[in-house]
């Protein structure tokens, strides 16, 4: 690290389960975010802040009015930009040593498997169970770990599936696209995304420091409107289509 790092990241290099070798390693990374709306948001910010080495943004949507309320990454004079392109402005101004990486189109799978092939991390920050489930069996296909989170109202939850073993996203959600719900139709508390994504972004930093083998198969639900949180083992299911026997 040069001078300049170490100055920049003191306060994170002293936290005992990081110190400079994880520092170094964070610098090093490069994690993909799928998703830069209300949980891509404050994960994008706080990898780059924490000097994650190359960030690549994968949104193919534009700022509209309605993102404002909770997609902290973007600004009112941003509305009608690409989300993509937004967001890297703004990740350019919390850190200019954070390379940043943009892909503003939907990308096909086979897009999607290179991209995912290239990052240390995928953190699934989108809005639909489609996507969901495809990051779910590329990440496994890969052996690439995946940190999943979700908000809706004012609940939330994060799931990290990490390679060389089981259970995958698809063993707690038994792939079911029909019904789903979203935050156009039920609404979401603001706070809540940032919640999530706060947590999405230190799990994927122990994903790169070492630490997260205790997260395998951990699936944490957050309900703002009672402030609880529950902790629940996801058993890994044989017949799952994606990771099972």
């Amino acid at each position: 690290m040069t001078p300049d790092q170490v100055a920049r990241y003191a306060r994170q290099i002293r936290v005992a389960s990081i110190g400079e070798s994880g520092q170094q390693q964070l610098l090093q990374s490069r994690m993909l975010i799928v998703g830069l709306g209300g949980l891509g948001s404050p994960v994008a910010m706080y990898l780059a802040a924490s000097g994650v080495g190359t960030l690549v943004l994968s949104d193919f949507d534009r700022v509209e009015t309605s993102n404002l309320q909770r997609q902290i990454v973007h600004r009112e004079r941003d509305i009608g930009e690409l989300k993509a392109e937004s967001a890297r402005a703004t990740l350019a101004e919390i850190n200019p040593g954070c390379r940043i990486e943009t892909v503003n189109w939907q990308m096909d799978e086979t897009e999607l498997l290179a991209q995912v092939r290239l990052a240390d991390v995928i953190l699934d920050c989108s809005d639909n169970y489609a996507t969901r489930f495809l990051l779910n069996r590329i990440a496994v296909r890969a052996s690439k770990p995946l940190v999943s989170g979700a908000a809706i109202r004012e609940e939330g939850q994060l799931l990290c599936v990490l390679p060389g073993g089981r259970p995958c996203y698809e063993c707690m959600h038994p792939e079911n696209l029909e019904n789903q719900e979203t935050c156009a139709m039920e609404g979401v508390l603001a706070p809540v995304v940032g919640v999530i994504g706060c947590l999405q972004a230190i799990q994927a930093i122990k994903v790169v420091c070492g630490g997260a083998e205790q997260l395998r198969g951990k699936l944490m639900l957050f309900d703002g409107g009672s402030m609880t949180w529950h902790n629940l083992r996801v058993p890994p299911r044989d017949d799952c289509k994606t990771c099972g026997s």
